[in-house]
């Protein structure tokens, strides 16, 4: 056996969900270029898990069977009232509340296709009703119901904020959404996919996916490159704060990624996004801060910025909490975790790996009174 870790370069399934091919991502055949300027997120849902852009009534469907599904159960809610708040992040409350969603749904463990298409609706829907609730409750506020007259991304900004987002604010977390729907075989994809392959249910697939990308190094990216923008604090010290990062050998989040090479596709699209907002917001330093460090991380390194750089940067200016970053990541990306979950279900093979064993050779049991201390 060949051992490879990280399984890096190994192809592990085939699937028509998305493709990184030549440092271009595309959704179901779509360039995300084309789908970041012209799609709404909801038309990227349908395209994932159908392959096939909606006509005019299947896209209204969409939305009807969304928004008719984004109320959460009033259990959901208490429950995030007795989480110790000032110590639960906000993706371990979504990762507990997708578990718990299970319970309230009576299709639950039914497996037939329908079954697991209306599952994968009412996840989508509820998702960002979870997050908002949950970033409202730890703060003493109320909830926010969501409004059936909003966009997909509008109404998520609606309910985390209570007042309807400016058309600006709409059009960046739109994209956003977007860019983050799918990427191929990623760490919480596999994850979703690995579990759904034994035949459980698509609340354990998607539970299972968000403590893969809880993660910093997959999902919790972006947090730490607010983290860092905020201990910089203002253009002046980008110099010294990288310098003395580089000469310590310590890692720059928000930078390269394992499958690309000449640079991630969709950070430009977020970068551009930042510059608007930050100045729209009349706090145009930390966009200035993100373009400094990318110059000198991308010249020296030769590591251009992935799609968690100017995210971080963009969702700050929206005024949303840091630790919340991640969880929004979860939003868009459940789109994708469903899809390939219902193509795992279609074809489906138990995921059941090797491993090379490194541990002593054959040995005797000897009775705990002879053995050495």
């Amino acid at each position: 056996m060949t051992v490879t870790r990280g399984l890096e370069g190994v192809v592990a399934t085939s699937s028509s969900v998305s493709s990184i091919i030549d440092d271009t991502l595309t959704y179901a055949g779509y360039n995300i270029d084309d789908l970041t300027v012209n799609a709404s997120f909801e038309e990227v849902i349908y395209l994932l898990w159908h392959r096939k852009l909606p006509t005019t009534s299947q896209l209204n469907e969409l939305k009807k069977q969304l928004a008719e599904n984004a109320e959460l159960p009033q259990g959901i809610l208490e429950h995030f009232k007795m989480y110790p708040i000032e110590k639960v992040h906000p993706m371990a409350a979504l990762r507990t509340a997708v578990s718990q969603l299970a319970l309230y749904d009576e299709e639950a463990d039914l497996m037939d296709f329908e079954a697991n298409e209306q599952k994968a609706i009412r996840l989508q829907a509820k998702m960002p009703a979870v997050v908002a609730a949950f970033s409202r409750i730890r703060k003493g506020l109320d909830p926010v119901s969501p409004r059936k007259d909003l966009s997909f991304a509008a109404n998520f900004l609606y309910m985390m904020s209570g007042e309807e987002p400016a058309a600006i604010a709409e059009e960046a977390m739109n994209k956003a959404l977007i860019l983050h729907a799918d990427h191929e075989l990623n760490a919480s994809t596999f994850t979703a996919r690995v579990c759904v392959a034994t035949l459980s249910d698509v609340y354990s697939g998607v539970t299972a996916a968000i403590g893969a990308l809880k993660g910093p190094l997959h999902g919790g990216a972006n947090e730490a490159v607010m983290k860092m923008l905020t201990e910089i604090g203002s253009p002046e010290n980008v110099e010294a704060y990288v310098r003395e990062k580089m000469e310590n050998k310590e890692k720059i989040m928000g930078f390269g990624h394992r499958v690309y090479r000449k640079g991630d596709p969709r950070a430009k699209h977020l970068k551009v996004m930042s510059e608007k907002l930050s100045n729209l917001t009349g706090q145009p330093q930390w966009y200035e801060m993100s373009t400094q460090i990318e110059k000198i991380v991308t010249g020296e390194k030769d590591l251009p910025p992935n799609v968690d750089f100017y995210s971080a940067s963009m969702y700050h200016s929206l005024g949303i909490d840091h630790d919340l970053f991640t969880p929004i990541f979860a939003v868009s990306r459940v789109s994708g975790w469903l899809a390939h979950i219902l193509e795992q279900y279609e074809n489906n093979r138990l995921i059941r790996p090797r491993a090379e064993y490194t541990g002593p050779g054959m040995q005797v049991y000897v009775p705990i009174k002879e053995r050495s201390k």
